[in-house]
């Protein structure tokens, strides 16, 4: 007999376990499959064992580089990076564990398997432990994630070439890599690995690394980075990658000529496909965005079947985990018939954990006036201006503020510094209640504080900055 429930939730990542806790919570009666990691790419293999690893790779450069800066130093620092790994290791399944305990306290069903989807009410699951279940749905909520996407003609074979799966798993670092995509994943993989002694080069066929963020926020990372050390090629291509006996020699091609790179690690960081294939969408007709194959949604994140819904970088809104929980909250609140929200994906918060850390959200000025915004204002205000920053030692960087001069209203921020993903929530919070420049700086900081560089870039919006 098939079991039935009000909703099932295909994929256990950050997008569906949210789902599945926010369904139940509303009375509906919920189950969610998952094939292999609960908690998702997130937890396991991605956001929260990196974090670790960022975090032993900062300790790593204090101790290596700036102790006689804090007035300490030694002749025999040893780095054990599978010490650093093993934390890691620890860190995440720790919270993996957590997950198992959310679904119990929510009374959520959980098969371990891979669903199929059979119709618009059913999917079969063939449980790990071998079996079949059947379960029927009345709304089903699609969260099965994406896939590193590969470059044709370059071979992943997990060792000499690989993806961020392979080498946050790897309990060793390369003497010699090379890392393909200056994003996220591969500028915080190069600032570990740089810090545990590899001699990395990052290959970016764009203009800057991060070359999505703000011009001036790239810029700033470029100069950090090089003060690191950390070898970087923009405006290259890859063109080849040969691999013979552990070692990969990599052929980039760039406005000045062509350079070969000999390296035991090739690192692919190029970005993400939806996982469509092999769950029975099919049988569903669920229209798929022609050429990248993501599911299409509606703002309450319904698919093109009633019933049917999807959330997370199955969707390509935006690929990050924490937008994924938000549409799984909003998708079961409309299957309940709850008061919920709409997501505007540009003002999405964005983070990349990497030293000096980026955060970010809205438009940049080019984009601003692309979208009709055509007088702005804009402030920055900088790290080196504020004492909290000057006693930690980590006076870096800069917050810039964006609003449209004519209603006050906040169109982005950009930041580069000490702990900016901390601070970036004030703006996105900001953003979201329609508040101004001058709110935020109306807003009592405490002092001395990171924080009080947001108020003084907002003081700077209203045309009277203080410190500088």
């Amino acid at each position: 007999m098939a079991k039935e429930y009000d909703v099932v939730v295909l994929g256990g990542g950050p997008g569906g376990y949210v789902a599945a806790i926010r369904a139940a919570q509303l009375g509906q009666k919920t189950a969610v499959i998952e094939k292999q990691w609960w908690g998702g790419v997130c937890l396991n293999v991605g956001c929260i064992p990196s974090k670790a690893l960022l975090k032993n790779a900062e300790v790593a450069h204090t101790l290596n580089h700036r102790g006689e800066e804090f007035g300490f130093s030694f002749s025999n620092l040893k780095l054990d990076y599978a010490v650093a790994h093993k934390r890691s290791r620890t860190v995440s399944d720790k919270h993996v564990k957590g997950i198992g305990f959310l679904m119990k306290k929510n009374k959520i069903d959980t098969y371990d398997g891979w669903g199929t989807i059979q119709d618009k009410s059913n999917i079969k699951v063939a449980l790990n432990a071998g079996g079949e279940e059947t379960l029927t749905f009345k709304n089903l909520i699609i969260a099965t994630g994406a896939h590193p996407i590969q470059i044709p003609g370059i071979e992943i074979d997990g060792k000499t070439v690989m993806t961020y799966l392979e080498a946050i798993l790897s309990a060793e670092v390369p003497k010699k890599a090379v890392i393909i995509g200056a994003g996220p994943i591969g500028l915080e993989f190069a600032y570990v690995w740089h810090n545990y002694g590899t001699e990395v080069t990052i290959v970016e066929m764009l203009d800057h690394l991060a070359p999505k963020e703000d011009p001036e926020v790239s810029a700033e990372l470029e100069k950090q980075y090089k003060k690191l050390g950390i070898n970087f090629m923009v405006s290259s291509k890859v063109d080849s990658v040969a691999v013979k006996k552990g070692t990969a020699t990599v052929k980039v091609t760039r406005s000045g000529g062509e350079k070969t790179l000999d390296v035991d690690c090739v690192l692919v960081a190029i970005g993400f496909a939806p996982n469509v294939e092999g769950y029975g969408l099919e049988n569903l007709g669920v229209k798929l965005a022609d050429r990248s194959k993501f599911i299409e949604i509606d703002e309450q994140m319904r698919t093109s079947v009633p019933n049917i819904y999807a959330i997370g970088d199955v969707t390509g809104k935006v690929m990050l985990a924490h937008v994924g929980s938000a549409m799984g909250i909003i998708a079961a609140e409309v299957i309940a018939n709850h008061p919920t929200i709409q997501l505007e994906y540009i003002m999405m918060p964005r983070a990349t954990y990497c030293q000096p850390q980026i955060a970010s959200f809205g438009y940049t000025e080019a984009q601003a006036k692309e979208m009709g915004y055509t007088d702005l204002k804009v402030s920055k205000f900088p790290f080196t201006a504020n004492g909290k920053a000057s006693g930690l030692g980590e006076n870096i960087g800069f917050v810039k503020l964006i609003s449209d001069a004519r209603y006050g209203e906040i169109l982005g921020g950009h930041l580069i510094g000490p702990d900016v993903t901390e601070l970036l929530p004030e703006y996105t919070l900001a953003r979201f209640a329609e508040l101004t420049a001058e709110e935020i700086a109306r807003n009592v900081h405490a002092h001395p504080t990171l924080s009080e560089t947001l108020m003084e870039a907002a003081h700077g919006i209203l045309g009277a900055p203080i410190h500088i």
